[in-house]
């Protein structure tokens, strides 16, 4: 039996005018996926909170460039890989008091902003994030594909 295995990427210039692109192209990857339709909205929601970061708060102060997002799942996992040429993000500041954060606490103090790696390390099973200077930053979220029984 072979594997069935999907690849596809799209680049949009870092500008949130361009997320619904993003949304459309992800929604396309869904459908020919082997991604069950109670997980399609996490991954969509995952995707469009590190996107929409990166074009608001990457490019920051710099010329805005690209975000290149690669789709690759095939029967056992979804992977998203967003890639961008930004500033890059630390993860290590208050990584994990945003795992751990009271939501309401958090909402009621009048925070309306900073739940975006909180939100994508509740809906994803993977997380993870990497930057070097002078390379791109590429965060990787990935959702594992449950088979019945």
């Amino acid at each position: 039996m072979t594997e069935s295995r999907l690849t596809d990427r799209l680049e949009v210039a870092a500008h949130t005018r361009n997320l619904a692109l993003v949304r459309e192209f992800l929604h396309n990857a869904i459908k020919r996926s082997a991604l069950p339709p109670s997980d399609a909205n996490k991954v969509v929601l995952a995707v469009d909170e590190a996107v929409a970061n990166t074009m608001q708060h990457g490019y920051e102060g710099k010329e805005p460039g690209t975000v290149e997002v690669i789709v690759d799942a095939d029967s056992e996992r979804f992977t998203v890989r967003i890639r961008d040429s930004g500033h890059s993000f630390d993860t290590a500041a208050g990584s994990v008091e945003k795992v751990t954060m009271d939501l309401q606490k958090h909402v009621a103090a009048g925070n309306k902003r900073g739940l975006g790696l909180f939100i994508m390390r509740r809906v994803m099973d993977e997380v993870s994030y990497r930057s070097r200077e002078g390379e791109r930053n590429e965060l990787t979220l990935t959702k594992y594909i449950k088979r019945p029984g």
